[in-house]
């Protein structure tokens, strides 16, 4: 993959300690070479359905028909704000791969801890139209990954491309920065 191509990546921070409701959504659009040339900034409320509007805000903010791939660092930010990977594929019209970074049995278990009636229902409906789960080795580290947009094979190179070492692609990285810088700027004007 040349060095010039360039992923969103996308995630989220929110301060568990906080009395806010709103998460902090930062897209940070990275090179395979790790040159950052764009940021952008968005929120999605935490517990609610509004992350996947959030994320394709971003992609819209940013107006960038260079970015090849979108790359989202969580399925579920902002306590189980469940992401549309299939809708987000749509509105960006490019590869959406969603990559984290801990084996588990799966989030049931949690939608069912916290939801009930109704809002158990959706999220559990969103969390079942997900594409599979893949574990993938990057750098002797294990990831795990989802996609919708392209194959195995592309979505594996993609990630492997973007992780120069270490096991978290940079664009998700750079995002994860921009999204803890942002949430500690807001804490500031409180």
């Amino acid at each position: 993959m040349k060095s010039g191509v360039r992923a969103l990546g996308i995630a989220e921070s929110f301060r568990r300690d906080g009395n806010r409701d709103r998460s902090t959504l930062a897209g940070a659009v990275v090179r395979a070479d790790r040159v950052a040339d764009g940021l952008a900034y968005r929120s999605c409320t935490v517990g609610g359905t509004d992350a996947t509007d959030g994320v394709v805000a971003l992609v819209d903010d940013l107006g960038r028909p260079d970015v090849q791939y979108v790359l989202l660092g969580a399925v579920a930010p902002a306590w189980y704000n469940l992401l549309d990977l299939s809708r987000i594929r749509e509105a960006a019209d490019r590869p959406v791969i969603a990559v984290t970074f801990e084996a588990s049995d799966g989030l049931e278990g949690g939608l069912r801890d916290a939801f009930s009636d109704a809002d158990l229902e959706q999220r559990l409906e969103s969390y079942r139209s997900l594409p599979e789960r893949r574990a993938l080795s990057v750098n002797d580290e294990t990831v795990y990954v989802r996609h919708v947009g392209c194959d195995t094979e592309t979505a594996e190179e993609v990630v492997r491309t973007f992780t120069p070492e270490g096991g978290r692609p940079e664009p998700i990285r750079v995002a994860r920065v921009a999204a803890r810088a942002g949430d500690a700027y807001i804490d500031s004007l409180e």
